[in-house]
């Protein structure tokens, strides 16, 4: 079965214009759609920042409290892909053997320890970090910017450690397998963690399709319009469930 950054590879190549994540934050209004091509640009980038500035080895930990707390965003999406591009391990609750730990705008209260703190702003845009930014705080959007826009592929294991929580170890090729059932276009309301990756991210990368991130809003009657806006055809109800719409 072929890996997470192959399949990325495949999507630019056959349909690379074509929107693979689209991400509404209804309570600020906001709605990002970002391509395969445009998707795989901020995860080559994300990767040389990973591996030729942060220096970070295959199979060092990446603590993603990013996922915790923002599961749905895009930038999550984002840096759980370049993670696993790069054979890093991404992992949750863990952050006393990371050697990255990477968190949202709200790093005030995360102590890394001895590991590179890394803090995502989560503008639309994907502008900077409000200043002042701490010394001890690495500006992503602002460092991501320089890298180059391609990804020079090194081969990553199949039984590579991808994915380490409470609840589950997954290596490379455990990332793409099971799921919802395939679908053009996913409706994903974040749930867990990994559900809201699988779903938002791998499942479309693995079966063809896309999704639509839907945060900020328990109002089921706007969740409709915007399914029907975005031609969704599935929509995932609960973290492990898919109803069809």
């Amino acid at each position: 079965m072929p890996l997470i950054a192959e399949l990325l590879a495949r999507r630019v190549r056959s349909a690379g214009s074509a929107p693979l994540v689209t991400y509404y934050d209804v309570d600020e209004g906001s709605r990002t759609e970002l391509s395969a091509t445009t998707f795989a640009n901020w995860v080559a980038k994300t990767s040389n920042l990973l591996t030729d500035e942060l220096l970070l080895d295959p199979g060092a930990s990446v603590e993603l409290l990013l996922a915790a707390r923002h599961p749905g965003h895009w930038m999550t999406l984002v840096w759980a892909t370049a993670c696993w591009q790069t054979g890093a391990v991404v992992t949750l609750g863990r952050p006393e053997e990371a050697a990255l730990v990477v968190c949202g705008p709200d790093h005030a209260d995360v102590d890394p320890g001895d590991a590179e703190l890394v803090a995502c702003s989560l503008h639309p845009l994907g502008l900077g970090l409000t200043p002042p930014v701490p010394s001890r705080v690495v500006d992503y959007a602002t460092e991501v910017r320089a890298q180059p826009d391609v990804w020079n592929v090194v081969p990553v294991a199949t039984d590579a450690l991808a994915w380490l929580d409470a609840e589950r170890e997954l290596d490379q090729t455990g990332l793409v397998a099971g799921g919802p059932a395939p679908a053009q276009r996913l409706l994903v309301r974040p749930g867990g963690p990994w559900e809201t990756l699988r779903d938002a991210v791998v499942t479309p990368l693995r079966d063809g399709g896309s999704s639509v991130v839907l945060v900020g809003t328990t109002d089921e009657q706007r969740v409709r319009e915007i399914g029907l806006s975005e031609r969704v055809d599935a929509l995932v109800a609960e973290p492990e469930g898919l109803q069809t719409s």
